[in-house]
């Protein structure tokens, strides 16, 4: 790190003053999990953690679902022997049952039960910033906010939010209560937020915490052809669609325009696609997942790194041309055989 002060940014309506980049864990729940992204040394995990406290990073964003209660056990003990205390951001709303099987609950019972179990995983006494991981079922959405907002009101909650809403959901809870923030993925090839969401958002003060800017690694500049194949059997991203053809070859090309970038600049291709997300200036911050402090060292650099509008505009006119090859190949796909493409990937994201 060059010593250059961290920029803050204020969360929508609280008192968060976020860094740029914030420590995803979805990876450090571990593979006992329908959504792994394969094995997790929790050694490798707590370092990661106090390698990115020790670079300043001030927030944590986790979830109850990842590891099926995993992650969140982890995130305590690495803050209980750690000297630095950054805010906590957690999820509701996605659970398990005791096979492992996962469902999805927005009554205010299960929501009481959910950040009771998060407070006592995480073992602080109210959660900074807790959130409703998917407006899903979609009929209980206003139930579900409204027990977050009374769950405030008693001191558990410090700030309430929401994951994966559209603009209709979002009005919906706003007659409720405040949203403090928005989280939805978001990188250059995931920007559908851009059209409709990010304008209402600024309108109404949202703060927006962008996910995936690496889009689950494959932005990295360390996954490869061969990489990928030898990917975990419990890894998910072998369902997805990003990492099959024709789109893989594609999506890996733009990392060498990434790579060519990041070159010129001294910093990896992982640390250019997060300062990609981070150009959009209603992106509060964004979530980067680490597994290593290896892993935390080689993208700390995107506390710092901005890119130029030049650079900016050459990677998007280069995913049009991605998205105009995918799009033909969609369309001739569907036309010769006679079935869409299968909603792998995206649809559905924790």
């Amino acid at each position: 790190m060059d010593g250059t002060a961290l920029q803050l940014k204020t969360l929508g309506n609280s008192d968060l003053r976020l860094t740029p980049i914030g420590f995803g864990t979805w990876a450090l729940g571990g593979e006992n999990w329908r959504y792994s992204l394969g094995p997790q040394d929790d050694r490798q995990s707590i370092a990661a953690i106090h390698c990115a406290l020790d670079l300043g990073i001030n927030w944590i964003d986790t979830a109850g679902v990842y590891g099926l209660g995993h992650s969140e056990e982890v995130v305590a003990r690495a803050l209980k022997s750690s000297p630095y205390k950054p805010y906590v951001f957690s999820k509701c709303s996605s659970r398990w049952r005791e096979d492992g099987s996962l469902y999805n609950s927005l009554k205010a019972e299960s929501l009481v039960e959910e950040v009771e179990g998060s407070l006592r995983r995480l073992r602080v006494e109210a959660i900074d910033l807790y959130q409703v991981h998917w407006p899903d079922p979609e009929n209980e959405i206003e139930e579900g906010w409204e027990t977050l907002v009374r769950l405030r009101e008693e001191g558990k909650i410090r700030w309430i939010g929401i994951s994966n809403f559209s603009v209709k959901q979002m009005r919906r809870v706003q007659k409720i209560a405040p949203i403090t923030s928005l989280q939805p993925p978001y990188s250059m090839l995931r920007r559908h937020i851009e059209a409709e969401i990010l304008p209402f958002t600024r309108e109404n003060g949202i703060g927006v915490i962008g996910y995936s800017p690496m889009h689950s690694g494959l932005l990295s500049g360390v996954m490869s052809k061969e990489a990928i194949a030898e990917l975990p059997a419990h890894d998910c991203r072998r369902e997805m669609r990003e990492f099959r053809e024709p789109w893989l070859s594609r999506y890996l090309s733009l990392v060498e325009l990434l790579r060519e970038i990041g070159n010129r600049n001294g910093v990896v291709p992982g640390v250019v696609a997060v300062a990609w997300a981070l150009y959009h200036p209603d992106i509060t911050a964004t979530i980067v997942g680490w597994r290593s402090a290896k892993e935390v060292e080689q993208l700390a650099p995107a506390l710092h790194f901005r890119l130029s509008q030049v650079e900016y505009e050459d990677i998007r006119r280069f995913v049009e041309s991605i998205e105009g090859y995918l799009g033909s190949f969609r369309r001739w796909l569907t036309q010769s055989s006679g079935f869409g493409i299968p909603g792998l990937g995206w649809d559905r994201r924790l």
